[in-house]
């Protein structure tokens, strides 16, 4: 049994600029699970949307071999990626996406790269919250080198799982809570409480309209708190000195 209390999400840690060559690189921690998100910038979008004068956001995902207990082989040895690799990675593109206005980005394409260097549950929505700030850097330096005149970032965008935990209401779920769930949910959120995506499993138990409600409560519960790491994050300078917030 976790020792925070069930409405408490794990310690945050965020580390922006981590890696010096992207144009935009944070560190982000949920207690034990890490994660290294990148984003680089290309000044072409994709042969189907050439010419429609609007950008493009993707996102791949991926675990190092050594990022759990049990080796990960690299899915480059086995000739194919991972299922589950591969929908994550899609799961970050979408949300990512509804951060951004395409038309306001231009003809620009940012690939944001998650790479779980530890995982203890909770991947992909840490994945989406720290990619929202490399996405959010990567933009910056847009502005900054004059490739665009404003921001075209609409909103904020994080995410969280909840769950059903011997019948009560869990918030961000560790790998033992996660194995022992009867409900597991992933949702990601918009600033202004709006909802991007919701993927919630009933893995040992049902759940009613009731519960969802109160695990959706628990999510928007933390909403401005994970809202609050990415704007920190994003008004912090580079410097050859990191720094790491700690929330």
């Amino acid at each position: 049994m976790p020792k925070r209390n069930h409405d408490q999400c794990r310690a945050i840690r965020v580390t922006p600029h981590f890696i010096e060559h992207p144009a935009g690189s944070v560190l982000i921690e949920f207690g034990d699970t890490k994660i290294i998100c990148t984003a680089t910038v290309e000044s072409s979008v994709p042969r189907w949307m050439a010419g429609k004068g609007e950008g493009w956001v993707t996102a791949e995902y991926d675990m190092i071999p050594g990022a759990t207990s049990s080796r990960k082989p690299r899915d480059a040895r086995k000739g194919k990626v991972n299922g589950r690799t591969q929908e994550i990675s899609r799961l970050i593109g979408r949300s990512l996406r509804a951060a951004v206005d395409m038309k306001a980005l231009g003809e620009h394409m940012i690939t944001v790269d998650c790479d779980v260097i530890q995982a203890d549950g909770g991947t992909r929505t840490a994945a989406i919250t720290g990619g929202y700030i490399a996405l959010g850097l990567a933009i910056q330096n847009l502005v900054k080198n004059d490739k665009l005149t404003a921001s075209p970032l609409k909103a904020n965008v994080a995410a969280i799982s909840v769950g059903l935990l011997n019948g009560e209401p869990v918030l961000d779920l560790d790998y033992a809570m996660d194995s022992n769930a009867d409900v597991d949910m992933n949702v990601i959120m918009a600033s202004g409480e709006s909802l991007v995506e919701v993927q919630g499993t009933a893995e040992h138990a049902l759940f009613n309209r009731d519960q969802l409600n109160q695990m959706l409560d628990l999510a928007f519960g933390t909403l401005d708190k994970l809202i609050s790491a990415q704007n920190q994050a994003l008004e912090i300078p580079y410097s050859s000195q990191r720094t790491t917030l700690e929330l």
